[in-house]
């Protein structure tokens, strides 16, 4: 079998760490071979970049600024590591991907879905996952599970209103593109593997 790629998508406290080692677990039962990658991050010039984007600066940071920086990100991640594992018929599983820049940026950011869809066609081309698994969770449920983990990063420092947007922003795009399937998130983590396994199982196999 073809390698996938399958990305997992949705707000701070939505559980996606979790429902990551579910899809790993499962496919590994199926003989298949699955590498994890993150975004930002997934390299080491991407990690960089990551800290760069996670930082609190002492300065406002532009939101194309940080929109440019998460698309440089993605595709040293993308040409490096995703499609040569694919070349490889091997699977990956990524803590976020594209869906994430226009739902953060374009939504939460307003910077509106037509200057990221040209960005992404300059850096992505026609470079899609098989399939985005999007957790759908309560903004409000999310920031508190967030902040259980520990201290927040700058981006989720950001008022309730911003994750108001990006949630609309992912459930939008998600209701015009068949590829996204949502996964309600406020549901226990057993339920949401469950719905997750399912979406994989009939979707890819």
């Amino acid at each position: 079998m073809s390698g996938k790629f399958i990305v997992i998508e949705g707000l701070e406290g939505a559980g996606k760490s979790s429902a990551i080692a579910s899809v790993v677990t499962h496919l590994q039962a199926k003989g298949i071979q699955a590498e994890t990658v993150r975004e930002p991050g997934g390299t080491p010039l991407a990690e960089s970049l990551r800290d760069l984007v996670k930082k609190k600066w002492d300065e406002k940071v532009s939101p194309t600024t940080e929109l440019l920086l998460m698309y440089a990100s993605r595709v040293q991640l993308v040409d490096n590591v995703i499609k040569p594992a694919l070349a490889q018929n091997r699977w990956v599983i990524g803590d976020r991907h594209d869906l994430s820049s226009r739902a953060y940026q374009g939504g939460g950011r307003e910077l509106g879905d037509e200057l990221l869809q040209k960005i992404r066609k300059i850096t992505l081309g026609n470079f899609t996952p098989d399939l985005t698994l999007l957790l759908d969770v309560e903004e409000k449920k999310g920031l508190e599970r967030a902040r259980e983990r520990g201290e927040l990063d700058r981006i989720e420092e950001e008022d309730l209103a911003f994750f108001q947007r990006t949630r609309q922003r992912y459930l939008n795009i998600a209701a015009k593109d068949p590829s996204i399937i949502v996964i309600d998130a406020n549901q226990s983590m057993l339920d949401v593997h469950q719905s997750i396994l399912r979406a994989i199982e009939e979707y890819l196999f």
